[in-house]
């Protein structure tokens, strides 16, 4: 399974970007997006990098 960002709730502030051990976060016009294909949920970490980042509250949840 992966992660996917909400659009209306991202700022676009990119601190998850930097954080994504599988370089799977980019953006996408004023917003940022995860490419499924690359996202494995930061298997190996406690928790997914860029949630335990993200100002915003559930902004990025399971796709």
């Amino acid at each position: 399974m992966a992660l996917k960002i909400i659009a209306s709730a991202c700022t676009g502030c990119s601190a998850c970007e930097a954080q994504c051990p599988n370089v799977a976060i980019s953006e996408k016009g004023d917003v940022l997006a995860i490419d499924p294909k690359k996202c494995t949920m930061c298997d190996g970490f406690d928790s997914p990098q860029c949630v335990a980042v993200c100002p915003v509250e559930d902004c990025i949840v399971p796709a």
